[in-house]
């Protein structure tokens, strides 16, 4: 660290301070008056005189009345000055380290200056002389469009001269109740702003860090979500559902565009199977209502009432598929049952008058329908003539019943918002084509590890062959990975490596990085080119996306946390008295054998080492439930850490106001449920 030498730490008084840009250090030294400025880059040590400059960057030099007992230094933002308390003679000074030009800013009585504005971190006595009772600085945040920014008020002397100056001098439209005002209380304050917490060389996950509370001022309700997915695309509710060949096809697409989020569409598939998945999520204007509609042709039988568990009727088409696109009649639930005879030929007793609805309808036009008619069900056929859905009665009441999110995600042309990934091989520049034609909307370039030739080379291709779709490139975990991507001309950034609930990167390759501190380092980057964030993998509850939100991301990216719900690909199974469904990571051997081992850049390789597990997720009903209720529960987390929106949390936590703590084990367990028996826990 800094050679100090002859000037002795232990033998003067002095304080300390650390710019992490310039990675510098700081020292106020008492005993020859000095300042001391030391690179941690280059490793160069300078030294500033209260009496003289002895040296200084440009090799000017400029005498000032020395100080005696530096009891408190900062420093500007932009790393021009250095602000000096001396509790021996009362005294603020600023000395300017690039011109060598101290100023006194206070001297025994209370003063409020400009040139303190900028000040970040407070200032405090660590000895007072008999006639000082204190010294400090009060930071009060604006009351404008820019919360974070601090006023900071100077007190040398006594504090009612202090509150004084702060009633006279600031206007009221930029006063805060007292239990906004920070300050500090000789050496404690209140954790550490991210920039300090976060460059200590721990990785930390979302368990592992905790924000401090800060001041609320509105209620949860006007909490705002909306967010940016990528450069272009925005939506109303910062979920995004991930491509996993267990997670992400139609319903699952259909039912997050619906809340506001987006679906992106796996290629564990061929291209044509993907592209058909598209188009089908993309036909849609209402979530699934029947998951698996029966097709019948008319000579067909129907032997067993199990056909329409899933669905109010089958549908009678001239070859039985729903490919055919003319439909030839319908036959419901009730009507078979009435069979004397089961075995008859559909066509005997099929209702051929078929009354249909446009599959452009919302649910409204839908659900007004069915109430003013005596049908117990619609189908929603496209212009074409093609069987897209069916709609009953209880589907509508069902529907109603979920709890409101955002605005739905959809496009110029009244399509809800799909993406769709790919991989980084030659032939997935065909499977491109594909799904730009399909009408995806986003593209995600789907790599465990994204800094490679193999994305940039695809990036590029990419935005070259279609500019108006959006690139999201990944993964990366750090500022390095990022930039390379930025500079290739992604849209968007996919954050993590290794820390979802069926990955093991981390344990197999030994590489990856703690999610929440790959969250801030790369949004920390990706934020100057205006690029936005998508934490992907680690969350399990609403914390965690309050978590990685605030630290940076625009959006989070979720697997096991949609997975075993109605809407995720798959059946239902019992499993010791549970029901479930599977689910398995992308770097599983299982899912390998269909494809996604491009994903680990070893299509080539005749050996496949597994990088994920196949396991299995209880039952968590509808995402149109569960959701809207973990969204009102990040409100709120929102709510406590006094930012109402997503911008308001990133600006919060740049400016330093929003503060972390490292949670012990201890820590951990005492946040979570303890101490107990037993327990049912529920969220909503």
């Amino acid at each position: 660290m800094c050679s100090v030498r002859t000037e002795s730490l232990l033998n003067s008084h002095w304080d300390v301070c650390f710019e992490p840009t310039n990675q510098t250090v700081y020292i106020a030294m008492a005993g020859q008056h000095k300042i001391w400025e030391h690179s941690t880059l280059d490793g160069v040590t300078r030294a500033f005189s209260g009496d003289g400059y002895e040296r200084n960057l440009n090799g000017s030099s400029s005498s000032t009345t020395s100080f005696a007992q530096p009891s408190g230094l900062s420093l500007s933002p932009d790393v021009k000055e250095a602000y000096i308390a001396d509790s021996e003679n009362s005294s603020i000074r600023a000395f300017n380290l690039t011109t060598g030009g101290p100023r006194l800013l206070a001297g025994g009585y209370p003063v409020f200056s400009d040139n303190l504005f900028k000040t970040r971190h407070a200032l405090t006595t660590k000895r007072q002389a008999p006639f000082v009772q204190f010294t400090q600085f009060i930071k009060v945040p604006f009351i404008s469009n820019h919360p974070s920014k601090p006023i900071c008020v100077s007190s040398i002397g006594r504090p009612q001269k202090a509150q004084a100056l702060f009633s006279k001098h600031i206007p009221k439209t930029l006063k805060r109740p007292p239990q906004a005002t920070m300050t500090t209380v000789g050496e404690m304050e209140d954790g550490f702003p991210a920039t300090r917490l976060f460059n200590q060389g721990c990785s930390y996950t979302y368990d592992d860090v905790i924000f401090l509370p800060h001041y609320i001022d509105f209620p949860t309700d006007s909490v705002l979500l909306n967010t940016k997915l990528s450069r272009n695309i925005n939506l109303s509710v910062p979920c995004v559902a991930s491509p996993m060949d267990t997670v992400t096809e139609a319903s699952m697409a259909v039912s997050m565009a619906a809340l506001g989020g987006i679906g992106i569409i796996h290629s564990n598939n061929t291209a044509s199977e993907q592209s058909s998945l598209i188009r089908s999520a993309k036909s849609h204007r209402i979530p699934f209502a029947s998951a698996d509609i029966p097709f019948f042709s008319p000579d067909d039988t129907i032997s067993s009432g199990s056909v329409f568990d899933s669905s109010p009727c089958a549908f009678i088409t001239t070859n039985g598929s729903k490919s055919d696109k003319k439909l030839l009649g319908v036959v419901d639930k009730l009507t078979w049952k009435g069979l004397s005879d089961k075995e008859a030929r559909i066509s005997t007793y099929m209702k051929k008058d078929v009354v249909t609805l446009p599959n452009t309808y919302n649910f409204e036009d839908v659900a007004g329908y069915l109430a003013t008619s005596e049908l117990d069900f619609v189908p929603l056929v496209s212009g074409e003539g093609e069987v897209i859905d069916v709609v009953s009665k209880s589907d509508v009441e069902m529907i109603k019943g979920f709890p409101k999110s955002g605005l739905p995600s959809v496009g110029e042309n009244g399509e809800f918002l799909v993406g769709a990934s790919i991989g980084t091989r030659e032939t997935d520049k065909e499977r491109l084509e594909h799904l730009v034609k399909a009408g995806a909307n986003v593209i995600v370039i789907d790599s465990s590890q994204g800094n490679s030739i193999y994305q940039i080379n695809m990036i590029k291709y990419a935005k070259k062959m279609f500019p108006d779709i959006d690139v999201i490139g990944g993964n990366v975990v750090t500022m390095y990975q990022a930039q390379n991507l930025i500079q290739a001309g992604v849209d968007g950034l996919r954050v993590g490596m290794g820390s979802g609930s069926i990955c093991t990167t981390q344990e197999v390759c030994a590489v990856g990085r703690g999610q929440a501190t790959a969250v801030y380092k790369v949004s920390s980057i990706a934020a100057q080119s205006g690029i936005p964030v998508i934490a992907d993998g680690g969350i399990s509850n609403s914390g965690h996306i309050v978590k990685a939100l605030t630290l940076g991301a625009s959006t989070v990216m979720m697997g096991s946390f949609l997975a075993g719900s109605t809407e995720a690909p798959g059946a239902y199974q019992n499993q010791g008295g549970q029901r479930v469904k599977k689910y398995r990571g992308m770097g599983s051997l299982e899912a390998m054998t269909k494809g996604s081992d491009a994903r680990y850049l070893g299509d080539t390789a005749k050996m496949k080492i597994a990088q994920g597990v196949v396991g299995a997720v209880a039952d968590k009903g509808s995402v149109l439930k569960f959701i809207p209720y973990t969204m009102q529960a990040v409100k709120q987390g929102f709510q406590d850490l006094g930012a109402s929106s997503l911008q308001s949390a990133h600006e919060l936590l740049r400016s330093g106001t929003l503060r972390l703590e490292v949670r012990t084990g201890a820590a951990q367990v005492e946040g979570g449920v303890h101490g107990l028996v037993s327990y049912e826990k529920k969220s909503f």
